[in-house]
């Protein structure tokens, strides 16, 4: 998207006769199959052809448009864009493909998007120093890493206020002190192999910066006791690094964060309890770290806002009131560890969609209101648990429902026709497929996945197949299933992989497996019999 058009001294708006003819000249020089750029020629203003406001495959030689406001270049498949300054600074060296083109000061370009474009390789940023006035610069995808004084280059420009990229490969931060952003307000750094210490210029950046983005980086050190020009932000999301030390105080003063995320880190120490006076928060992740202490009512106090709980850590200590009613409605919450009873205070929660607990012990009796609860929950994840009680009379309800690895025993639950996702691997299990397989449904399943692999369940296959059409992969290895497999799971045709691996089957493959069209892994090895088709 681009404007080439002026105001003339009759008031009329009129093309700009320099920018017509770079538009002309790429036209010459463009491939247009569907004749889109079929209004373009010279007789007519381009103010009246079509597609002068809309975005399409346009080369980095519309940077010599002098009135060019608006350039989006995204997710495009260009041939390689190289920029090289071994021999200039200057603009001549920018080009598209082995076509060098002239950049001279656009001073009217206030947004670039090149992301996307994984084909364009870019050596160096300083080109960027003929668009003073950019406001909005987005080269996510684009390998940079050859570019090492991008937060100096990117500072010079007075008016940048979104900056974005996402995995570009950068490799540092600059060791600088202080950074002259003066309108930064979105600094989005994501997916990149920034291997250092979080940087003195970040947290002492003067600008009202309102959301950063330090996620999946290799980012070490510890993150500052104080951060006094930080009043204004609203996220801050720092997970899957190398963060270490105690979790600073300063974080719950910043009253208008709604969005905090430090998961993933090698933080320790206790949680602040004045995070509690967040009272804009409305995602708090905290999850695989080393945190100690207690977390309790008193760390959510003022969190009325507040509707992603996701607190996890080995050792860690839960210990709320019994009584206590939270001031907020979740979504999603994920915990651990916890036990061995739920949290009474999840049973206020009316509005959840999610919820999962790690590293806890459970002790479920039979008619627990657990399962009842859980049975209007979209997505459970039970993962890495230590859980007594017979799930064999239970009836799972949701979409998504992950049990794996928490030494579950007895029998196995029947499934609803909602369920799309069932795993169920590395615990267990015992006793006959027949509960979970052939019982009646009110409506046609929607089972996609299914895993029970890794556990004790026994007898053979069943010949219940034909309720599970919608299945496309199945795993039951490493188990004690012994039999013949039935005909009925030739009816499965969208199936696309079967693991069977590791149990006691006899006979042959049965021919109606061929009717499984889709099927592209079949893995029976180290069964009882060498399988022949039968």
């Amino acid at each position: 998207m681009f404007t080439t058009c002026i105001h003339g001294s009759d008031s009329k708006i009129h093309c700009n006769e320099k920018d017509k003819q770079i538009l002309l000249n790429f036209k010459n020089g463009a491939i247009d199959p569907s004749g889109l750029l079929s209004t373009w020629s010279s007789q007519q203003d381009c103010c009246h052809w079509y597609g002068v406001c809309l975005s399409g495959d346009i080369p980095i030689s519309l940077l010599q448009m002098e009135f060019l406001e608006h350039l989006d270049l995204s997710n495009h498949d260009f041939l390689a864009m190289t920029y090289n300054s071994m021999n200039s600074p200057s603009c001549h060296n920018l080009s598209l493909g082995n076509l060098p083109y002239q950049c001279e000061n656009s001073s009217s370009l206030h947004y670039l998007d090149l992301s996307g474009n994984l084909n364009i390789l870019i050596h160096n940023l300083e080109w960027l120093s003929s668009a003073s006035s950019l406001k909005y610069i987005d080269l996510s995808g684009i390998d940079l890493r050859t570019e090492t004084n991008w937060v100096q280059l990117m500072a010079m420009l007075p008016s940048l206020s979104e900056l974005y990229l996402v995995d570009c490969h950068l490799d540092n931060m600059s060791p600088l002190h202080f950074a002259n952003f003066t309108a930064l307000e979105v600094l989005h750094l994501s997916v990149n192999a920034i291997h250092s210490e979080v940087p003195n210029w970040l947290f002492n950046l003067t600008c009202d910066i309102s959301y950063i983005y330090l996620d999946n980086n290799l980012l070490r050190g510890e993150l500052p006791k104080a951060m006094p020009n930080f009043q204004v932000l609203k996220y801050l999301v720092l997970s899957n690094n190398d963060l270490n030390g105690p979790i600073p105080d300063c974080l719950g003063k910043l009253e208008h964060l709604t969005y905090l995320d430090f998961s993933s880190n090698l933080f320790s120490g206790p949680l602040p309890i004045n995070l509690g006076n967040l009272s804009s928060l409305v995602a708090l992740k905290a999850t695989s770290n080393y945190f100690t202490g207690v977390v309790s009512e008193k760390h959510f106090t003022n969190l009325s806002n507040l509707k992603f709980l996701f607190v996890e850590s080995p050792d860690i200590i839960f210990d709320f009131d019994l009584h206590w009613i939270p001031p907020f409605q979740l979504d999603g919450v994920f915990l651990g560890p916890v036990g061995p009873k739920t949290p009474q205070w999840l049973y206020t929660q009316t509005s959840l969609k999610s919820l999962g607990f790690a590293n806890s012990k459970f002790s479920f009796e039979t008619g627990d209101k657990f399962w009842s609860f859980v049975s209007k929950i979209e997505l459970l994840q039970l993962v890495g648990n230590s859980i007594d009680g017979d799930l064999s009379n239970v009836l799972l309800n949701s979409s998504f429902i992950q049990l794996s690895s928490n030494n579950l025993k007895g029998g196995l639950p029947r499934l609803s026709s909602s369920v799309r996702v069932f795993m169920v691997d590395n615990n267990s299990l015992s006793g006959s497929m027949v509960p979970l397989l052939c019982h009646d449904m009110d409506r046609r399943s929607n089972l996609e996945y299914l895993d029970m692999s890794n556990n004790k369940l026994s007898g053979g296959l069943t010949d219940c197949w034909t309720n599970w059409k919608s299945l496309l992969h199945i795993n039951l290895g490493n188990n004690d299933l012994s039999g013949k497999i039935p005909p009925s799971m030739g009816l499965l045709e969208n199936l696309t992989s079967l693991h069977l691996h590791e149990n006691n089957f006899s006979g042959g493959i049965p021919l109606s497996l061929q009717n499984c069209h889709s099927l592209l892994i079949l893995n029976i090895t180290e069964s009882q019999d060498t399988y022949q088709a039968a």
